[in-house]
């Protein structure tokens, strides 16, 4: 009898273990699918800003680049504020902010009324650091603290609160991407 109570405790200890890195493999691939939609909103705002190269300006919609604000996504109020390019290309970049926005928000995916989306509190930032030169950036919250961004990276800065309502820099993700776009009418 004692032999099968040490039996079942081992066994218990090791279902235990079992269950612990199925929960570590679930956030995981949970922070690899967040990683891969942030990529794709990415490459999709550069793919807008190359194909509307002479109203590229248009698309920079963080002014404050040391604070990474304001960011498209959750919590963005603003309005889009174009002045180059002709009014059709200036129309574009309007209709291409306020499509980006709508990815990041998720609301082409619904749970009933409530957009869902694909990435937990996503945030997109283009600044422009220089003349012809671009940096784009998505930020979302990861499900555990880790390592904060670097100080360059600050698209979705102090966005990020823990379970205590307190700011976690390690909760925020960033991907970041520099883009030259050249001049060609000079």
């Amino acid at each position: 009898m004692l032999e099968v109570l040490v039996t079942l405790l081992i066994l218990m200890i090791g279902l235990l273990g079992l269950a612990g890195l199925l929960v570590t493999t679930q956030q995981g691939e949970v922070e690899a699918y967040q990683r891969k939609q942030a990529t794709v909103l990415l490459q999709d705002m550069i793919d807008r800003m190359t194909a509307n190269r002479i109203a590229a300006a248009c698309y920079v919609v963080t002014t404050d680049a040391a604070g990474g604000s304001p960011a498209l996504g959750t919590g963005f109020g603003g309005s889009f504020v174009c002045g180059s390019g002709s009014a059709s290309q200036q129309a574009r970049g309007t209709a291409d902010l306020q499509a980006w926005n709508n990815a990041l928000i998720g609301t082409e995916e619904k749970k009933g009324s409530a957009n869902v989306g694909a990435i937990i509190e996503a945030r997109g930032c283009v600044t422009n650091p220089s003349a012809g030169v671009y940096t784009i950036s998505v930020a979302w919250r990861g499900l555990a603290p880790t390592v904060a961004p670097p100080a360059a990276l600050t698209c979705g800065k102090n966005q990020y609160l823990d379970a205590g309502g307190a700011v976690d820099e390690r909760l925020r993700r960033v991907i970041s991407v520099t883009i030259r776009i050249a001049n060609l009418s000079a």
